[in-house]
């Protein structure tokens, strides 16, 4: 269904996909990196493209580097080998005891963390409503509802007028019939999906209400409103948690490739809802600019009305049983998701934050501080200055806070080798490190996986403090609503030797990386670094 799109919990409003205003392709504004894999998808657009003098993007088409990358694919495409896979992710760690072979390692990884994991929801997709006439309503969803998309679809959200309570993870929101669409509906089939009811692992508590309506909503006048624009809605996660929320942001990327069946796809002329009475507000809110141009809405906005969407994605959820990054069950010895790494490039280039060249050939290494009672780094002054002097290092103190803009930390990130900071959701900034980036999680506080694994998804270094004689709490930490022993509510002192030693250690890993090494040789004071292919 070409045109069609599907968000998370937050509600998403998308109109039918169409041409923008503009020259040829100018509507795309994809880093050059991934221009190959979307034209491959639809070889008409560039066969436009590279016959228009006003397209942006001719002259990349004609440039040897994507001559050299043509055949390349996402991975989730009918026909896309293996080799001509965008990013293929790597397996260095031993397969046994896991999985019968190394190629199976591979192919369960790729399943579980990368593009793989998209395949599946569009293999896994069925008909819900099907559709009789052209403009009868449609609503497909992969397994569980995980993620659907529908056509001429009606909400009503009359009963919001009369409910005063704040809803936020709520199943409650709708009730029978009020959600539907003029379609055939396989409501056995529909029935069968409703096993993950949970507010934020499927669409199954607001789809278990879906009717069919007798007559089209929208021709017969049904509707208060028609959402024109292509829609996402949305059910968010935690939008004050930088790990929580990228879930949210991480999920609705994979559901935009999920969905791609219209050249206009990656458009940010859309509309986004989230599926709370809660105006949305989040220290990371710029980078929803990544995913539409216009403001973001609530149930509020629409309470007491009925409202259709010409165009609607119900996209991938932040806590799937088993989905992305939340609950990702990353088989041993794997890492390096290209579904990762795209969605870091594809924010960053809408973001517009460069990796700039730079001046001198010290490593960059960011200290993150924590300003909040727990977790802090008693001795991190102490810690930063034994590091400073070190003529191979440029040094910078930061913290991440309401007085820096989202952009403004990005710009830092981006630009950092080696990324140091105490277990905390400001680590997630790791998605954004250059590929040869290390993340030194300085103490994981008694929770190992949670960076070390997204670090692995994303495919950059990881480390943590060693021995743990040589670090110094300042009292045992204990929980303060079950009062029990925990070590992420304490703060922390560090052997300034041994953290040297271990700066040390993600430097020498930095220096000898590939990429870092190639970065390094073209490095000129004046210029920034392009996109390249």
């Amino acid at each position: 269904m070409s045109g069609v799109w599907f968000l998370a919990v937050t509600i998403v409003v998308v109109l039918a996909w169409g041409p923008q205003e503009g020259a040829c392709g100018s509507y795309v504004d994809l880093p050059k990196a991934h221009l190959p894999m979307y034209f491959r998808r639809f070889p008409a657009l560039e066969k436009q493209c590279a016959e228009d003098e006003q397209c942006p993007y001719r002259s990349v088409i004609a440039s040897e580097s994507y001559q050299q990358h043509k055949n390349g694919c996402w991975g989730y495409e009918d026909g896309c080998t293996e080799k001509e896979r965008y990013v293929n992710h790597t397996c260095p760690g031993s397969h046994v005891g896991y999985v019968k072979s190394k190629q199976a390692q591979l192919d369960t990884f790729y399943s579980q963390a990368d593009f793989g994991f998209i395949r599946d929801q569009i293999r896994e997709t069925h008909i819900m409503c099907e559709p009789q006439f052209p403009h009868d309503s449609s609503l497909e969803c992969s397994k569980y509802l995980r993620f659907c998309r529908g056509r001429n679809l009606m909400i009503n959200f009359t009963d919001l007028a009369q409910r005063t309570e704040p809803l936020r993870y709520k199943m409650d929101v709708l009730s029978q019939g009020q959600i539907g669409g003029h379609c055939r509906l396989h409501e056995e089939r529909l029935q069968d999906e409703l096993q993950h009811i949970s507010p934020l692992q499927s669409w199954g508590p607001e789809l278990r209400f879906f009717e069919r309506l007798e007559q089209p909503p929208i021709q017969t006048g049904l509707c208060d409103v028609v959402i024109e624009k292509p829609a996402f809605i949305m059910k968010i996660d935690a939008a004050i948690n930088m790990y929580h929320h990228f879930c949210d942001f991480l999920n609705l990327y994979g559901s935009l490739h999920a969905n791609l069946s219209h050249p206009d796809g990656f458009t940010t002329d859309t509309q986004v809802l989230i599926w709370e009475s809660f105006r949305y507000i989040s220290p990371f809110a710029d980078t929803f600019k990544v995913f539409t141009r216009h403001p973001i809405a609530d149930l509020k906005t629409y309470a007491g009305k009925v409202v259709c969407f010409r165009n609607v994605v119900l996209p991938l959820l932040p806590r799937m049983i088993f989905g992305l990054y939340y609950n990702t069950p990353i088989i041993h010895g794997c890492e390096n998701s290209g579904l990762f790494h795209a969605f870091s490039e594809h924010v960053l280039h809408r973001m517009r934050i460069r990796l700039a060249k730079r001046p001198d050939r010290r490593l960059r290494i960011t200290f993150l501080s924590r300003q909040t009672r727990y977790r802090r780094v008693l001795n991190e002054n102490e810690l930063v200055a034994s590091i400073s002097d070190n003529p191979d290092y440029s040094v910078q103190l930061v913290t991440y806070g309401q007085e820096m803009s989202f952009a403004e930390q990005l710009k830092i990130t981006r630009n950092t080798d080696i990324f140091i900071g105490m277990h905390g959701a400001g680590l997630t900034h790791l998605l954004f490190l250059p590929k040869w980036g290390t993340l030194f999680e300085l103490y994981h506080c008694e929770d190992p996986n949670c960076y070390r694994d997204l670090a692995r998804l994303r495919g950059v270094h990881y480390l943590s403090w060693e021995r743990d004689n040589l670090v110094y709490p300042e009292g045992e930490g204990r929980h303060p609503e079950r009062n029990e022993r925990h070590a992420k509510f304490t703060n922390y002192a560090f052997e300034v030797s041994e953290f040297q030693r271990l700066v040390a250690k993600a430097a020498e890993h930095v220096r000898q990386h590939t990429e870092y090494r190639r970065f390094v040789a073209k490095n000129t004071p004046e210029q920034t670094i392009k996109d390249e292919l």
